[in-house]
């Protein structure tokens, strides 16, 4: 039988590299955690300090998202009532589930903010289209009233009395318009909502990128041998 021996260096070269690997890992699947710091700036960090931790923080997964909302510390008055340690926990549940359902619809539909920008110019532009139609809507309308008191003018100046049906087709179509300049204002407001909510999807999603990328640094610094 024949045994190898492999050398003292060789066997401490192996050692380190196992060490290293199994620390990259570990740092790897370790959990961040977000918190503001006592500039008020958002921070993402491996641990949150002890000063801040009674103001509350959010965990965060390996991809970023939240998976556990921790809410701040009550104040004493807040600890008499009852009814307030119950709702702060609620909100603190119902936020906590609204963060991991936006991450998680986040991630499935998109894999770049590129793709979130192409989703807001097709959505914003079904609606800019709808709009036109009910501009040239208007625009049609219009023209039907002025021709309407066009005729009645004419039809008085002859010394003709204006008929009725006419008066009241003006009246109608003064209605019509009425309802669509509400549409539109409709349609402006949806504009403004749903341009407003690809914003915020935008930012959320560089923000979960974010996350993961000061992960792969970390880990990657705690990785690194000591020089």
């Amino acid at each position: 039988m024949n045994v190898r021996f492999h050398s003292p260096g060789r066997v401490l070269v192996w050692s380190l590299a196992c060490g290293l690997l199994a620390l990259a890992s570990a740092a790897f699947s370790q959990k961040l955690y977000r918190y503001s710091d006592a500039e008020g700036k958002v921070t993402v960090d491996f641990q949150v300090p002890a000063d801040r931790i009674s103001l509350g923080y959010e965990v965060l997964n390996s991809k970023g998202m939240v998976v556990k909302v921790v809410p701040r510390e009550l104040t004493e008055e807040e600890l008499e009532s009852q009814e307030m340690t119950e709702k702060l926990h609620r909100e603190s549940v119902a936020e906590q589930q609204r963060l991991r359902d936006w991450d998680e619809s986040l991630m499935l539909r998109y894999s770049t903010i590129e793709d979130i920008k192409d989703a807001q110019r097709r959505g914003l532009g079904n609606l800019e289209i709808r709009l036109s139609i009910l501009r040239g809507n208007r625009r049609s309308l219009k023209q039907e009233v002025e021709n309407y008191q066009t005729q009645a003018a004419d039809t008085e100046r002859a010394g003709r009395k204006v008929e009725v049906d006419w008066l009241r087709k003006i009246e109608d179509l003064r209605k019509e318009i009425v309802t669509v300049d509400k549409d539109i204002a409709k349609r402006h407001r949806e504009i403004r909502e749903i341009s407003a909510e690809y914003d915020a999807d935008i930012e959320r999603f560089r923000m979960l990128l974010d996350v993961v990328e000061l992960r792969r640094n970390l880990s990657a610094e705690r990785a690194s041998p000591p020089r």
